[in-house]
């Protein structure tokens, strides 16, 4: 396996979020210097304003020459209550825009960054029942799968370029910072979570600990690129995950909330992160030596909620 560990300039979009947060937390402890691409006016001398509709201006373009790596996982929350015609534009143009105008200022930097890891996600393969999904397996036809599929074809322009690039399909993050994780946790508390829909829906979590590990494993191996499914080897349906989490939290789990109901509150939405069926195996991570430090859904659930 070709490793190379040294010091790193390092660009990340996205930071502040959930996983953002935690690759800072993971670069500072390897001594890289870490550059955040912000919205916002910058605050601190490490952060670089970045428009994803329009991109860096000049003087900022010029920070980015010479980076080794470019983590790029900013794009609208798909959280939420009813996706309107509004958000779905959202969620798409933060996403596929947001990849252009990156893969845009790549194309001017003399010095181009030597890999670039964009976020994706398991929706590319949408509703895909009890079938078994590597990293080979045909896109989706979901509104999420359409937005992955597009996400995806942005930053492999990047590969044009000779940038290393790695596709991150994440799966659920399990974090009580954030997520989805953080969202069940409160009726789970007072004892009102139970199964959704059948419960046979499969679900394909990641520790976030993993997931950060994985970005680093991505970045430092060189042989490494192209898509990756970053999820535990060991998914679980709906019905298991429950109950996983009720003993974990030691609190019942027996107020189910019917598919109707699902589909009454939450819509498309609910359909695409309650209801569908996605059983995703990260192959290609086993196959590169990849050791999962959760790969059992207890030991994670546990680290995630202590």
């Amino acid at each position: 396996m070709d490793v190379r560990v040294p010091f790193m300039r390092v660009l990340i979009t996205g930071a502040s979020g959930l996983i953002g947060t935690a690759l800072q937390r993971s670069f500072v402890e390897k001594d890289y210097e870490v550059l955040l691409a912000s919205r916002k006016e910058p605050k601190s001398a490490n952060e670089i304003q970045w428009n994803p509709d329009t991109g860096f201006n000049d003087e900022d373009l010029r920070r980015l020459e010479g980076l080794d790596a470019v983590v790029h996982l900013a794009g609208e929350s798909i959280a939420g209550l009813r996706w309107t015609d509004e958000k779905k534009k959202a969620i798409r143009d933060s996403r596929v825009r947001g990849t252009r105008t990156m893969i845009e200022a790549f194309a001017r930097l003399e010095k181009k960054p030597d890999v670039f890891v964009s976020a994706s996600a398991i929706g590319f393969y949408g509703d895909r029942g009890d079938d078994e999904m590597t990293e080979t397996g045909s896109a989706g036809d979901t509104f999420l799968s359409e937005v992955a599929k597009e996400w995806e074809s942005e930053a492999r322009r990047a590969e044009d370029m000779g940038i290393r690039t790695v596709l991150l399909r994440n799966g659920i993050v399990l974090s009580k910072d954030g997520g989805a994780l953080a969202t069940m946790l409160t009726p789970f508390k007072f004892g009102v979570g139970g199964v959704i829909g059948s419960g046979k829906q499969w679900m394909s979590w990641v520790s976030l600990d993993d997931l950060v590990e994985v970005v680093n494993f991505a970045i430092e191996n060189e042989n490494i690129r192209g898509a990756i499914n970053v999820t535990s080897p060991n998914p679980v349906t709906n019905e298991e995950f429950t109950k996983t989490l009720g003993d974990v939290l030691y609190r019942p789990t027996f107020l189910p909330l019917p598919e109707f109901a699902v589909n009454l509150v939450f819509g498309e939405m609910g359909d695409a992160l309650l209801i569908d069926s996605t059983k995703v195996l990260p192959k290609r991570l086993l196959d590169a030596g990849f050791k999962f430090k959760y790969p059992e859904l207890r030991s994670a659930l546990e680290n995630a909620v202590k």
